[in-house]
């Protein structure tokens, strides 16, 4: 075979073997094999040097030729291969807006905030107004001015964070309704919703936890109208009617006082392991205003009398949802909170 012949042959292999690439790593191999350092057209123009001195420039100008022509078919079917990929690529990405849409994941109300909206409601249909006070408190606000002066065994009970000698963190929301007595004139009813701290925690008691403190102040009010209240948010607030007592009771605040039972919802009265067998299952304290917390909301006893009650949000919240661990509320647990 003559060297033109050659040259030929290796053009006519080279560009069967480029339309036969199918990915760009093949491709690469073809270019490696022959216009590598030791490729068959490499190879070519090394053999020029060989041949007779009248047949290398033709022979070096045909090497050179179908070099160049390799190198452009190599990179056309390159070009063309890279575009095959890039339409692949676009047809597994593509979206198939006939598809119905993801659902995404929609957040909902807390239990202890829906609870606490739930209260409101009621209580402002039985014409109570909603208020705030500081949740940082002082001493004579939280304690003196319910009638729980320094040294009182009811201190006690309350387990509280003292910041300094007169400043903490408040123990019940009841401070807000001395507040609001020394700044309004009666006739009065609020609500005080809002977090309040001691220090405990186990299964039923958490260091911050939400309380509702009710006060209704007017001329002639009596223990039957803390009961008529009383017996009907708890029959609103669970949708039923359940059976309500009254028990004497000890708070330094009101006298009388009382604490209040209902009958179990989880037993219907029966008895079971949450009511302790008993068919009841306390709910919250209430009673008179007593008349020196009266006096040091700037409001005559001798005029005005009022009732008081305080009640556990979380509690509520645990009795009406079936909670049975007081930290599900604080934990963060997704699965838990799903279910509201």
């Amino acid at each position: 075979m003559s060297a033109e012949e050659s040259v030929q042959s290796i053009e006519n292999s080279a560009t069967e073997v480029i339309e036969h690439a199918d990915s760009l790593s093949d491709l690469e191999a073809v270019k490696v094999q022959y216009l590598g350092k030791n490729g068959i057209v490499t190879e070519q123009l090394k053999r020029i040097s060989s041949l007779p001195a009248e047949e290398r420039k033709s022979f070096g100008q045909a090497v050179n030729r179908i070099k160049t022509q390799i190198a452009e078919q190599i990179q056309a079917r390159h070009e063309c291969l890279e575009q095959v990929a890039l339409n692949q690529q676009f047809l597994d990405q593509s979206i198939d807006v006939t598809l119905p849409g993801r659902s995404g994941t929609i957040g909902s109300i807390h239990p202890i905030s829906r609870t606490l909206r739930r209260m409101e409601q009621i209580f402002d249909q039985l014409g109570f107004n909603t208020v705030e006070g500081p949740e940082i408190e002082n001493d004579y606000y939280n304690f003196e001015a319910l009638n729980i002066p320094a040294n009182h065994p009811a201190r006690a009970m309350h387990d509280t964070f003292y910041i300094s000698d007169h400043v903490l963190l408040r123990t019940h929301t009841s401070p807000v309704q001395v507040r609001f007595m020394k700044e309004h004139e009666p006739p009065i009813r609020i609500i005080a919703p809002g977090k309040v701290f001691r220090c405990d925690s186990d299964v039923t008691h958490t260091p911050m936890f939400h309380q509702l403190e009710g006060l209704s102040v007017d001329e002639g009010v009596t223990f039957a109208d803390l009961k008529g209240v009383i017996i009907h948010f708890i029959h609103e607030f669970f949708e039923a009617e359940p059976k309500v007592r009254f028990r004497s009771s000890y708070f330094p605040f009101t006298e009388p006082s009382a604490e209040v039972d209902m009958g179990c919802v989880f037993c219907g009265g029966k008895g079971c392991r949450i009511c302790r067998y008993t068919g009841w299952i306390e709910v919250l304290g209430c009673g008179m205003v007593h008349p020196e917390v009266l006096k040091h909301g700037k409001v005559d006893p001798d005029k005005y009398t009022g009732y008081a009650f305080g009640l556990g949000i979380e509690r509520f919240t645990m009795l009406r949802y079936g909670v049975s661990d007081l930290r599900y509320f604080f934990n963060s647990e997704l699965s838990f909170l799903r279910q509201f």
